[in-house]
């Protein structure tokens, strides 16, 4: 097992000056699910930073009651009903990025969303697993083993990792960690006090910064958003390292932030994504 500890050499190896030729396609396409009518701002945060991340189009599927404030705050991105099940499952087969889970919930719609986008999405595209949508994976993983694509990430926090592999806090090491991760053949990004990346290769990679700051809601659709529009716009070094860029910048800026303001909101990471990715491009 190789334990990495990121720094911001990650960012430089990863964000890139955008080449001159270029248009909204060549960025990728990110459809982010979620959003139910009591958890709106859950796929609202996580749409926010995919566009702001610099995907190249991005669609939102969510409850009708959120396309007002999904228009007003983001116009960039698109909707779509996600019980219009017919549009939903074109944007599966178009996305290369797919995010289900923020704000979902968990009535027998959610479930049923969720079955119709493990059946549904495209088998080249990844599948970033979050919020509600974890509780699912605990519940039915054989959801994942029939899953259209073999990408798969999970990003719960440590009481939605306990739900899924039965380890309680104090069993969560990281070698049991790996080893549960490794039976559910899908990356996980294991968020808590220091975050950990566990790959399908065995590697593992860490980051030391962020702090009690974060710790506000919202913050976890953020990065989830974030993960999804580096991983469309990003195509090298690879994946791993993509991935990792996402999750240290995620980190990266509040910490920027907190030497000025006492919590760092979610909106507010966003918010500076295109700042702080320009610093780093190259």
């Amino acid at each position: 097992m190789i334990l990495m500890i990121l720094t911001t050499q990650c960012l430089t190896n990863v964000i890139k000056k955008r080449p001159t030729n270029s248009h909204k396609g060549t960025f990728g396409r990110v459809l982010l699910i979620g959003g139910s009518l009591q958890y709106g701002g859950a796929i609202l945060l996580a749409t926010k930073a995919a566009v702001r991340a610099g995907a190249g189009l991005v669609t939102c599927a969510t409850d009708l009651i959120n396309r007002t404030a999904l228009n007003t705050t983001l116009p960039e991105a698109m909707f779509i009903n996600y019980l219009d099940f017919s549009a939903l499952k074109q944007q599966l087969s178009q996305a290369d990025v797919v995010v289900i889970g923020p704000g979902l919930g968990l009535s027998a719609e959610a479930f049923n969303i969720f079955k119709i986008t493990c059946q549904q999405i495209n088998s080249q595209a990844t599948l970033v697993i979050d919020g509600s949508a974890l509780t699912f994976v605990a519940q039915a993983p054989s959801c994942l083993q029939t899953c259209a694509t073999q990408k798969i990430i999970l990003t719960p926090h440590l009481k939605e990792w306990e739900r899924i592999t039965n380890l309680s806090l104090n069993q969560q090491s990281i070698i049991n960690n790996q080893k549960a991760q490794q039976k559910l053949s899908a990356t996980v990004v294991l968020k808590g006090a220091t975050t950990t990346i566990y790959y399908l290769d065995g590697h593992t990679a860490t980051i030391n910064i962020g702090g009690p700051y974060m710790a506000t809601g919202g913050t976890g659709d953020t990065l989830t958003g974030i993960i999804a529009a580096f991983l469309a716009q990003f195509k090298e070094p690879n994946p791993k390292e993509v991935l990792a860029a996402a999750v240290f910048l995620h980190s990266y800026i509040p910490q920027q932030l907190s030497q000025h303001n006492y919590v760092v909101l979610p909106s507010e990471i966003s918010n500076h994504l295109p700042n702080i990715m320009q610093k780093f491009s190259s």
